[in-house]
C-alpha cells in the first residue's frame, strides 16, 4: 500500500449500496478491500473503476455467512494492504416469505449473511483496530429492523440484530479508539427496487414524506460521514427519505 493510506473493507461491494460505499470510500482517500461473494465480473468492475479515478483496491472473493472464510477474508486484506482500519458490513440477502410459509431455509441463510457474517468479519478485525487503537465499523441495517415489515420477518430479525450489535459492541470497544455505528437505509434504487411494478411502485413512494426512493449515493454519504466522525459511536442513523416517520 501506498504511504500511509488507511484501508477499508466493504463486504458485499460488487453492486448496489456496497457499490456505492466503495466508491465513496476510494473518493475520500481509502484504499478500499471490495468484497464479492460469487459475481467477480461486477466487483472487476467496481476495482476498475476506482483505480482508474486514480484510487487503491483490490477484489476479494469470500462468502461471509462462512466464518472460516470470513475470517480469511479479514487476513488476506490485511496481508495485502498491511492493516485494517474501516470495516463496511453491507454483504445482506432477502429471501422474503410470510411466516406461516417461511422456511427454515429461508431463516438461516438470511440471519447467516445478514447478522452473522458482521459477526464473522467484526471479530476477525477487532484484533487489529484494538492493536492500533484505531477503527471505524460500520453496519448497513435497515428501516424494516426498525418498523418491521411484512413478508421479512428473517430479513428484519436480522437487521434489528445488527442494530443491537452496533449499541453493544460500540460500549465495548469505545475506550479503544473503536467507533461503531449502523445506517438503516430506506426504500433505495437499486436493481432489486426496480423489479417492483409500477402500481406497487406508487403505492410504495405515498409513505415516503420526501417523494422519491434513495439513492445508493446517498447511503454512501451516510457512511461517508460516519467514517470520519470522531465523536459520534453507538447510533443509527436513517436514511430514508422519512418513511420511518410513518
Amino acid at each position: 500500500m501506498s504511504g500511509n493510506r488507511r484501508v477499508a473493507l466493504v463486504t458485499g461491494a460488487s453492486r448496489g449500496i456496497g457499490r456505492a460505499i466503495a466508491h465513496a470510500l476510494a473518493q475520500g482517500g481509502l484504499a478500499v478491500a471490495v468484497n464479492f461473494r460469487q459475481d467477480e465480473a461486477q466487483a472487476r468492475s467496481v476495482v476498475d473503476a476506482i483505480r482508474e479515478a486514480g484510487g487503491e483496491a483490490e477484489g476479494f472473493q469470500a462468502d461471509v455467512a462462512d466464518p472460516v472464510q470470513a475470517e480469511g477474508l479479514v487476513r488476506r486484506v490485511v496481508e495485502h494492504f498491511g492493516s485494517l482500519a474501516v470495516l463496511i458490513n453491507n454483504a445482506g440477502i432477502t429471501r422474503d416469505n410470510l411466516m406461516l410459509r417461511m422456511k427454515r431455509e429461508e431463516w438461516d441463510e438470511v440471519v447467516a449473511t445478514d447478522l452473522s457474517g458482521a459477526f464473522h468479519c467484526t471479530r476477525a478485525a477487532l484484533r487489529g483496530m484494538v492493536r492500533q487503537r484505531y477503527g471505524r465499523i460500520v453496519n448497513i441495517t435497515s428501516v424494516a429492523g426498525i418498523t418491521g415489515n411484512v413478508g421479512q420477518v428473517n430479513y428484519a430479525a436480522a437487521k434489528a440484530g445488527l442494530i443491537g450489535m452496533t449499541r453493544t459492541l460500540a460500549r465495548e470497544v469505545g475506550s479503544r479508539g473503536i467507533t461503531v455505528n449502523a445506517v438503516a437505509p430506506g426504500l433505495i434504487d437499486t436493481d432489486l427496487s426496480r423489479t417492483v411494478s409500477e402500481r406497487a411502485g406508487e403505492a410504495l413512494l405515498e409513505h415516503i414524506p420526501l417523494g422519491r426512493l434513495g439513492r445508493a449515493e446517498e447511503i454512501a454519504e451516510a457512511v461517508w460521514y460516519l467514517v470520519q466522525a470522531d465523536y459520534v459511536t453507538g447510533q443509527v442513523l436513517v436514511v430514508d427519505g422519512g418513511l420511518a416517520m410513518q
